[in-house]
């Protein structure tokens, strides 16, 4: 019996979920329209001293809660008790105004800059600080200032930031990894070089994808030691702190926007349609009869027993078999007998070895289209709905998000049900309250993304159905058994699957007022994330008939927790000294318990799918479980002072507990120092242009504790059981006996990582900050590397994790805002970033070898590098060494190939160290190929990357467009050598991708030729290829419609945009123009189209 595919995917959002929702912004809305009846209505328009409009104003009655906002053209409508209200007009960065409203009904008002207040507030770790008070390297980022450009994932966020490498995820989910300042260590377990996340102030466990971008008001990116070192053993790959949006003093407001994305392939690699499949095969045969011909001294296809059936492949066409001077009764002949009544097609396919299915469908005609079936223009949605307010007393801010994407390859998908709810209030004069809910509920698809491009190598004249539209398990025949000539859409009938995540993530945080200008705060973030797995085979299919059924089911519930408390004192005396100090205690408590059950032979029945297990044959069945826990602490103490605004110092010092190092190590001490000059503010400055100017210089010291497994510092247990462990019976049977082994060797020493970090800085305004500029230079050794060291065998054991090494990046980084245009109706605005670091291994074991002249004298001594991973000392972790390939052997340098044990069309391969060569009685020299030819040809890690942004905006009207490019680095590529039958994929019938190959007649020097061969004695070696590109990632345009068209409606305000993600890419090596060069796969292209409304 066949069982449909039964994939958890609908799309209906609970009605109980929409109720509750509803109600919530009727109630708002309610509110917002009992608060203005009667009274005085007053309109007017805002705009700044350069007759600019000015959005979002708060317009307030003085000493009451009745207020509203202006739209994006700066006007506003309010209605207001009597002649003697005041209205008091306030928005961020500009001078407060109060106005008494008399008999004017109309009040316009233009607001003045505040050059104090435009100092952006920026969060530091426990506490904020103005952007002129700051010493560390950080940068912020704003979502609403690329809202047009619909950033699906909070990665599409930060991706063009300076120093910050975003990976590229084609995947339905999105999202890439994320780095700053560089890979710091050789260890990558557990995402070891990833950077803190930090959410409104706690530390946060998940996903950057748990975190809707539609929720996010900023992030910061702390990305030197001393702004990072508050954070101690956790921030030495840098900090993410993510504040989200909160609600703005005025009437509620409600905000709703909808996008519809359409996905399709940006870039990937397709496979030979029909008539290039067989000529693929035409000549993979053809190649290997290429011969040197001592009769014509010509290299043609002649050798391996072919060289008196010419043209034997060929498709026997009048051109093809004139090219070999042969009939086509000849050309017939060489089969003879065998052929029978077989057409010339029919002959010619079988020399090619097609068979079965693939053989019928080539002579009927019959082909399928795997490509345009595995593959789909995908449709994205995401719709956000939330609502926002504050008075005097409480802030708050709700939110409704669903997300349903579909990727480019058929069956990968992503969904997600996300809401926020931050409430903050003022229960006293000395008491705040908050708490912050966010919940995510989320599904994959049953497909990777990848999956696509392994089904689509199945030959286009394989059958996807048979004759009565039932699935074929095998498309190309019974007899092909191996991956590539199978149907994976049959195996889906019979299975079914229910993947997904539940997650609570909460904040609660309490604030209070102590005299002396002192704040205790106490926080808590409780997190709760349940993951299953569900999956159920069939014991109708076919090939799966012996398990008699299978259900695995595996739940995994996940319960942290952390917890600080804060003291701060902020105080300012004289007017000209701040000082300010912060002391923090905090906890973690982090655990999980996996449980799984995997049962056969489900009886009588497997109808239940995998709603049943228990009927499953015990001894055919198996259970697992797994309970981890990991616990630390912490103290933190940090000093601000600043005099004058001009001279500015900050130290910190923290102490770390984990649970997961040694005994002998359990905690660690990190400190941090940093000071900053604003010269500009000096009185003997006076160059007009540069209205702001700041020197930083910092050094602090940072920790990394993410390891594999919490437990890697003790020794572990394993059990067995065998006869090597067991004993004869009376009767001579053989008795087993259970054991344990010690599987790990503890190390009690095992401790944190530790980074220490020199920075210096520079922040500059010109004109007024009509361009700004910062330049930061960095040196970050990391030193104490988690490694796997290699143990003598006489020890019982492989290895031992401990802490060796040293690792070092230096670079710069610079960033330039700019406002290139400013006027009444136009503006126009670029962003410019560019980093370039250099990463490299100083210490590895501590292993040294001597170093010998050639006479064999030692001239000293050389630290021993690890081959077998690939780390070198004086060279970046991601360093490339192996054999150079120079080109490709031509037909006319058969002769010297011969030597190399290679022939035409196959790779040259530098021969770099030539002393260990073979020299023969006649002087004549054969090339010995080893380690001491390969040589280091460059690195997979970007060392270069650079972003820029521009916007335009004309009265109602915007556009921008996003470049950014990752240049300086390389990587080996084998496909070029065309060994499409190492993984049998020519005998197997597979299809091959599209590609150009060496022939004699396409004799080109950038790839080889069909199966090509490396010289004697040694793999044919990859190719370098540079991966430099400028992508240009992102257009966007939008349009906000008038106000006064939208004011009979009660609007406050309608975009509508549209966007176009990786719209194109450009790179030097033109070899990548079948994958996408950065991701080395599929780049999926995405058409958005958005709407955005506010209330």
């Amino acid at each position: 019996m066949k069982r449909h595919l039964h994939f958890v995917q609908s799309t209906i959002i609970p009605s109980r979920w929409i109720g509750f929702f509803l109600l919530i912004f009727y109630c708002h809305l309610s509110l917002s329209s009992f608060g203005q009846a009667g009274g005085i209505t007053v309109t007017g328009r805002v705009t700044d001293t350069k007759g600019e409009s000015l959005p979002g104003v708060n317009i307030m009655v003085k000493g009451s809660k009745e207020g509203t906002s202006s739209n994006v053209e700066g006007n506003y409508t309010l209605k207001v008790p009597s002649q003697n209200s005041i209205l008091v007009f306030s928005y961020v960065g500009y001078v407060a105004q109060e106005v008494s409203v008399g008999t004017r009904k109309n009040i316009d008002l233009t607001l003045a800059e505040d050059d104090k207040s435009l100092d952006e507030v920026v969060v530091v770790g426990y506490s904020s600080m103005r952007k002129k008070d700051l010493t560390g390297s950080i940068v912020q980022i704003r979502p609403d200032k690329i809202a047009d450009q619909n950033p699906n994932t909070t990665q599409d966020i930060l991706r063009g930031t300076p120093g910050v490498t975003i990976g590229f995820d084609p995947s339905a989910k999105g999202g890439g990894s994320v780095q700053i300042r560089g890979q710091r260590s050789v260890y990558t377990a557990n995402g070891h070089n990833d950077p803190l996340i930090v959410l409104d102030g706690m530390i946060f466990y998940g996903e950057l994808s748990e975190i809707n971008p539609d929720d996010i008001s900023q992030i910061d990116v702390l990305k030197d030691a001393s702004a990072a070192a508050v954070y101690g053993a956790k921030s030495a790959n840098g900090v993410l702190i993510i504040s989200t949006k909160k609600g703005q003093k005025g009437k509620p407001k409600i905000n709703f926007t909808s996008n519809l994305g359409f996905v399709t392939m940006g870039a990937n690699r397709n496979v030979f349609d029909a008539d290039g499949y067989m000529k693929y095969r035409q000549d993979w045969y053809t190649a290997p009869t290429y011969g040197l011909n001592t009769a014509t001294g010509n290299y043609e296809a002649y050798r391996s027993g072919f060289a008196t059936q010419p043209g034997y492949h060929v498709q026997p066409t009048d051109a093809n078999l004139s090219k070999y001077g042969v009939s086509l009764d000849q050309w017939r002949g060489y089969t003879g007998s065998s052929n029978g009544s077989a057409s010339d097609q029919e002959i010619w396919a079988k020399r090619l070895l097609l068979q079965g299915t693939a053989l019928d469908n080539f002579l009927t005609g019959q082909t399928f289209d795997w490509y345009k079936h595995s593959f789909r223009t995908g449709v994205n949605q995401d719709y956000n709905l939330s609502a926002s307010g504050a008075t005097d007393n409480i802030n708050y801010y709700m939110s409704f998000g669903y997300l349903n994407n579909e990727g480019v390859a058929k069956g990968n998908t992503y969904r997600a049900i996300r809401s926020n709810m931050k409430v903050e209030g003022k229960i006293t004069k000395w008491l705040d309250i908050g708490a912050n809910v966010n919940f995510q509920h989320r599904t994959d698809g049953d497909l990777a993304v990848d999956w696509g491009t392994q089904i689509i190598r199945n030959a286009p004249y394989a059958s996807y159905k048979d004759a009565d539209g039932n699935l074929l398990v095998r498309p190309m025949g019974d007899n092909m058994v191996n991956n590539f000539g199978y149907n994976y859409d049959f195996d889906r009938q019979y299975r079914d699957l229910d993947k997904g995540y539940t997650i609570f993530n909460t904040i609660l945080t309490s604030k209070v007022k102590l005299p002396f200008d002192i704040t205790y705060s106490f926080n808590f973030s409780p997190r709760y994330q349940y993951f299953h797995d569900r999956y159920w085979e069939s014991a109708s299919h076919p090939n799966w008939r012996t398990t008699n059924g299978l259900v695995n089911r595996e739940q995994t519930q996940r319960f942290d927790w952390s917890l600080n408390n804060t003291i701060n004192w902020d105080y300012t005396f004289a007017d000209v000294h701040r000082v300010s100090a912060t002391l923090v205690q905090e906890a973690e408590n982090r655990q999980s318990w996996m449980d799984r059950v995997e049962a056969r032979n489900i009886m009588p029945s497997d109808a239940l799918g995998y709603h049943e297990t228990y009927y499953g044959d015990k001894n055919r069945s198996s259970f697992d479980a797994n309970d981890v826990k990991e616990t630390a602490d912490g103290m933190l103490a940090r000093l601000f002072y600043a005099y004058d605004d001009r001279y500015m110092i900050t130290g910190s010092v923290r102490r770390d507990g984990y649970s997961a190092f040694g005994t002998s190590n359990p905690r660690a001490t990190f400190f941090s120092v940093a000071g900053a000059w604003t010269f500009s503010n000096e009185k003997f400055f006076r160059w007009a242009p540069l209205n702001n100017g700041k020197l930083r210089l910092s050094w602090g010291q940072n920790g990394n504790r993410s390891l594999s497994d919490p437990y890697l510092a003790l020794a572990n247990l394993g059990a067995g059981v065998g006869a090597t462990m067991g004993y004869l019976d009376a009767s001579g049977n053989l008795i087993q006996y259970r054991y344990l082994t010690v599987g790990r060797l503890a190390n009690p020493n095992l401790h944190w990582e530790r980074t220490e970090a020199f920075n210096f800085g520079a922040d500059l305004g010109f004109f007024k900050n009509r361009i700004s500029t910062t330049i930061d230079f960095y040196n970050t050794p990391t030193v104490d590397m988690i490694m796997n060291r290699t143990l003598p065998g006489f020890t019982g054991f492989g290895s031992i994790t401990t802490n060796l090494g040293k690792v070092e990046n230096r670079g710069f980084e610079i960033s330039i805002n700019s406002q290139n245009i400013a006027t009444k109706s136009f503006t126009w605005n670029s962003v410019f970033g560019f980093s370039k670091y250099k990463n490299t291994i100083k210490h590895l074991y501590y292993i040294y070898d001597n170093v010998l002249d050639s006479d064999g004298n030692i001239t000293g001594t050389k630290e021993r590098d690890d081959i077998s991973n690939g780390w070198f000392i004086g060279q970046p972790i991601s360093s490339i060494w192996n054999y150079n390939v120079t080109g490709i052997w031509q037909a006319n340098e058969a002769t010297e190939a011969a030597k190399y044990g290679q022939r035409p069309g196959d790779p040259k391969v530098a021969n770099s160290y030539t002393q260990d060569d073979r020299v023969g009685a006649d002087g004549s020299r054969t090339p010995v190929y080893n380690d001491n030819d390969k040589q280091f040809l460059g690195q997979t890690a970007p060392p270069i990357m650079w972003s820029l942004r521009n916007d335009f905006t004309y009265k109602n009207l915007n556009f921008s467009f996003n470049l950014y490019s990752y240049m300086g680095h390389k990587s080996l590529d084998w496909s070029y050598l065309n060994q499409d039958n190492g993984t049998s994929l020519v005998t197997n019938l597979a299809n091959a991708y599209q590609k150009e190959y060496w022939t004699l007649e396409n004799p080109v020097n950038h790839v080889a030729r069909l199966d090509a061969k490396g010289p004697s004695g040694v793999n044919a070696p990859g190719r370098l290829y540079n991966r430099s590109f400028i992508r240009l990632e992102n257009i966007s345009i939008g349009y906000t419609v008038p106000s006064k068209l939208l004011s009979s409606w009660h609007i406050d305000n309608l975009r509508v945009f549209g966007s176009i993600r990786n719209v194109a890419v450009w790179k030097k090596d033109k070899n990548w123009d079948y994958w996408d060069i950065e991701t080395g796969g599929i780049a999926p292209r995405m058409f958005n189209l958005g709407l955005n409304v506010s209330f």
